[in-house]
């Protein structure tokens, strides 16, 4: 009986140890010790504001599309992903205006952070001054990435 407990762990080791060692390189141990399956990326989402000051007629869906298509899917060919929403902030004069939203998700690996940094920054500049906004709001945050 004992080596019968002997060798059934002796295999259970063994099968430990295989799965041990043919686990996917994707995974990532983070610093709490737990596995993250992706590569290192920035996510960085661009806020949109629709509703134009001094009462203009607000930006349409078709245009906010044709902007994507002109402005951002040159830069990021990759792929995007856009939400609609309704959101409010404050603006210049202290008025918090609440209006129609669109979000821009794009994600880049670490290494393209740099070029990818004033590419988005010209998008902002490119929707504020094309659709009279005061500003694009824009969120960066580390992300682990698998496609």
């Amino acid at each position: 009986m004992n080596v019968h407990f002997t060798r059934t762990r002796a295999v259970l080791t063994a099968v430990g140890l295989l799965l041990a060692v043919g686990a996917p390189t994707a995974y990532a141990t983070l610093d709490d010790g737990t596995a993250r399956r992706g590569e290192p990326y920035i996510e960085t989402s661009l806020l949109f504001g629709t509703e134009r000051p001094g009462g203009g007629p607000a930006v349409t869906d078709k245009q906010f599309m044709g902007f994507v298509d002109k402005e951002v899917t040159p830069d990021f060919p990759d792929g995007l992903t856009v939400q609609t929403g309704r959101g409010q902030w404050r603006d210049a004069g202290g008025t918090i205006e609440k209006e129609r939203s669109y979000e821009l998700i794009l994600l880049y690996p670490v290494a393209q952070a740099g070029s990818s940094d004033r590419k988005i920054e010209e998008i902002r500049r490119a929707y504020e001054k094309a659709f009279g906004q005061e500003s694009v709001g824009r969120v960066d945050d580390r992300a682990r990435v698998d496609f």
